[in-house]
């Protein structure tokens, strides 16, 4: 049986996955030069740096949010784009906040624009939940998580977020009491989050 056409395979890989990188493309044994044709012939369009899907392909409200997965997949959405993503109070950032390891390069994107944090050991790596958008894995902070984020940043969100946050969460039930305490502790707000805590179940 012949091999299949590599301009087809190329579209049906990419049917698949939602979009396409130049290196997945390489990684799949096709050369780079199928991809440029396709995108010259209008079949495939540049989303992003090294990034290709087919034309017309549906665009999500978060939109923004694959393109950061996609140019740093190790990212983490955080703070005010994960309230948003969560569809938690009242917060429409302009940026797409993300979290990083301290070591790590900042990303750099024309767009969408980025508030980068550096985080490290457990507050980095805990809480984090992986999301399919736009065919690209997507890592975001949880509920509980997020919302000691946002106590732990309270100097730059504002208090009156994280205190609109931390009640909406418990109201709709996104998060237990054990949770937001044992996500306190990771970010080490506490002490600080104590009294609020205790308003909500009193």
């Amino acid at each position: 049986m012949p091999a299949a056409d590599p301009t087809e395979r190329l579209l049906r890989l990419t049917r698949r996955r939602g979009s396409i990188t130049r290196r997945e493309v390489v990684k799949a044994g096709i050369h780079t030069h199928t991809l440029s044709r396709l995108v010259q012939a209008g079949a495939l369009e540049r989303v992003s740096r090294g990034r290709y899907r087919l034309p017309g392909a549906p665009i999500t409200e978060h939109h923004s949010l694959a393109l950061v997965a996609a140019a740093a997949p190790k990212a983490v959405v955080c703070l005010l784009s994960a309230l948003s993503f969560h569809q938690i109070g009242t917060q429409l950032p302009h940026e797409v906040w993300i979290a990083v390891d301290r070591r790590t390069r900042a990303p750099a994107l024309s767009w969408p624009r980025l508030r980068v944090l550096r985080f490290s050991g457990k507050a980095l790596t805990e809480g984090i939940e992986a999301h399919r958008i736009e065919g690209e894995q997507v890592r975001v902070y949880g509920v509980p998580k997020t919302i000691a984020d946002i106590f732990k940043y309270r100097n730059k969100v504002g208090l009156d977020v994280a205190l609109e946050a931390l009640r909406e969460g418990w109201r709709a039930k996104r998060f237990t009491m054990d949770e937001i305490h044992r996500y306190a502790r990771v970010c080490r707000v506490e002490r600080v989050m104590r009294p609020y805590l205790e308003a909500l179940v009193a």
